[in-house]
């Protein structure tokens, strides 16, 4: 409204018309401060040195680590985000216990927010595949070996694949029955065994630790629970391989298949191109609600289809988006209902259950798959049974029903003290359509504005490096749009600890050119003579200049 008067005097003044009577209560500079004072309230304050802050989402492996904690905190987190719909309460308490117990450089500390699961539609089961392992060498475009596989022997009770060495080999892990066989073993002793085809290899001893032992493999193995491994003929020379994981198995669906999502739960027979594809699908509300000629998005939108038939029991979906060559369909992957009606809460009974804790640890709690004015009252009647009416609200805006209602979801959360939105990128963009993100985003962030509440830009923000250590162009330029919000969220991975780092960098950087829609117009330096450097030489060269 300011803005619209702001617009009107000056028009009353070129044209020489009575000025228009003010209605806007608040003007430009109260209601950014209104907006500086809640996003401090909610999210806690900003680092000297950029005004937005950092959310972290807390990994598994960080209930055990406090390092892992400490670091991100010195790199920059502000918030820690637990995700209720992963590990347990004690994992919980852990890591909120680490990041409280820390604070930053300058004397903050760390806000804590605790996602509620909501109720996610997922794909059911799939029948597992045999529990194998494929250990194979490093070959040339020509398919000659370079360098032998690793594996590693050792009792532990399960296989993964280890980190990759230097030469770009992965190790790959392989139980064993008989820790002590481990210790016997020498270097250079040759294993030998009959893979699961009958065919005969040998392994070669390169390494001895105290419980494991890695061995070289110079020909494709395939290695499965209680396979022999013999070094000798005597019985202390033999053992079994213990129990492998099951080889996950997936759909193979390719344009105009048909997936049936079925009610039943029942582990489903993986079929390849061509066929049905029949899974379950883990929410029963979707078999009352769904419609003929409905849009369903599966796997983060991989998969797109629409609905032919809808019975009690089954969903019928023809394929008509899809990559070229087809996708993979595997348990547990996300469903999309964009233009289906769901007549759901956001609160589950475990998402109640899990309040109880939210209530006495978190700083804020974020609603998930919020769609309705009802939601968030529910929401608040829990707070208010917990005594916890202090902990913040944060609105997850994830569907197309809670961005055509977001209105009236941020007038029913004012009711609370403490409120926030985040803009849940991953399933929105799945429900409005890819191509209207950006517009999307835009409007909530201009509503929040208005309602002086503090935004939390989440979901894939500099993704490639958290999983790789090297980010896209792309996302670099979405890092820094990112700024304008008051909060951006970083999702796990092994590069976290350089995501944070690099978001911090770009956060500082960008603070001094752009306050939410407006642009600071900051001096640039780029061009000038940098100090002490000789002429010629740009000043953005020295690392001192900002």
């Amino acid at each position: 409204m300011a803005t619209v008067e702001g617009v009107l005097a000056v028009l009353a003044e070129l044209t020489g018309l009575p000025p228009v009577t003010a209605m806007a209560t608040i003007g430009f500079d109260e209601g950014h401060s209104l907006l500086a004072r809640n996003a401090d309230m909610l999210l806690g304050s900003a680092p000297v040195q950029r005004s937005t802050r950092i959310m972290v989402t807390i990994p598994s492996e960080a209930a055990d680590a406090a390092l892992l904690i400490t670091e991100w905190i010195d790199r920059g987190m502000d918030v820690a985000r637990v995700n209720c719909a992963h590990d347990t309460s004690v994992a919980w308490q852990h890591m909120i216990t680490f990041a409280r117990s820390i604070t930053s450089s300058d004397g903050r500390s760390c806000k804590i927010a605790m996602d509620l699961g909501g109720p996610k539609l997922r794909t059911g089961p799939l029948l597992a595949g045999p529990r194998v392992v494929k250990v194979r060498p490093l070959r040339d475009p020509q398919g000659r070996v370079v360098l032998p596989g690793l594996v590693r022997l050792s009792a532990a009770a399960h296989v993964a694949a280890l980190p990759h060495v230097g030469d770009g080999r992965a190790i790959v892990e392989v139980p064993v029955d008989d820790e002590s066989w481990v210790r016997r073993r020498c270097l250079g002793e040759r294993i030998e065994l009959r893979d699961s085809r009958g065919a005969r290899r040998s392994w070669t001893v390169v390494d001895i630790g105290e419980s494991a032992c890695t061995a070289t493999v110079e020909k494709s193995t395939y290695v499965t629970t209680g396979l022999e491994l013999s070094c000798g003929e005597s019985e202390q020379d033999v053992t079994t391989v213990g129990q492998l994981a099951e080889v996950e198995l997936a759909h193979r669906v390719q344009h105009g298949d048909r997936i049936v999502l079925t009610r039943s739960l029942e582990p489903a027979i993986p079929t390849g191109p061509g066929v049905d594809h029949y899974i379950g699908c883990t929410l029963e509300e979707a078999f009352e609600h769904a419609r003929p000629g409905e849009r369903v998005w599966l796997d983060d939108g991989k998969i797109g289809g629409i609905i032919e038939s809808v019975t009690g029991e089954q969903i019928v979906l023809s394929v008509t988006n899809i990559r070229p060559g087809g996708a993979r369909l595997k348990a547990g992957k996300g469903i999309n209902l964009p233009d289906t009606d769901l007549q759901l809460g956001a609160l589950t009974g475990k998402d109640v259950e899990d309040l109880e804790f939210v209530a006495g640890m978190a700083d804020m709690v974020n609603l998930s798959f919020v769609r309705r004015p009802m939601d968030v009252d529910r929401l608040q009647q829990e707070l208010r049974r917990l005594n916890a009416t202090d902990v913040g609200i944060v609105l997850k805006i994830e569907t197309v029903a809670a961005f055509e209602s977001l209105p009236e979801l941020l007038l029913t959360a004012m009711r609370s003290p403490l409120v926030g939105v985040m803009i849940a990128r991953g399933d929105l963009a799945v429900e409005v359509g890819f191509e209207r993100l950006s517009e999307v985003q835009e409007e909530i962030m201009w509503a929040c504005e208005a309602a002086h509440v503090p935004v939390i830009w989440a979901t894939q923000v500099l993704d490639t490096l958290a999983r790789t250590g090297r980010p896209s162009r792309a996302e670099v330029s979405d890092a820094a749009m990112s700024q304008r919000a008051e909060c951006v969220m970083l999702n796990k991975g092994p590069y976290i600890s350089g995501a944070i780092e690099t978001l911090d960098s770009i956060l500082t950087r960008m603070s001094g050119h752009q306050d939410k829609k407006r642009s600071l117009l900051r001096r640039l330096h780029a061009w000038e003579p940098a100090e002490g450097l000789p002429s010629g030489v740009p000043a953005y060269v020295s690392e001192s200049n900002p």
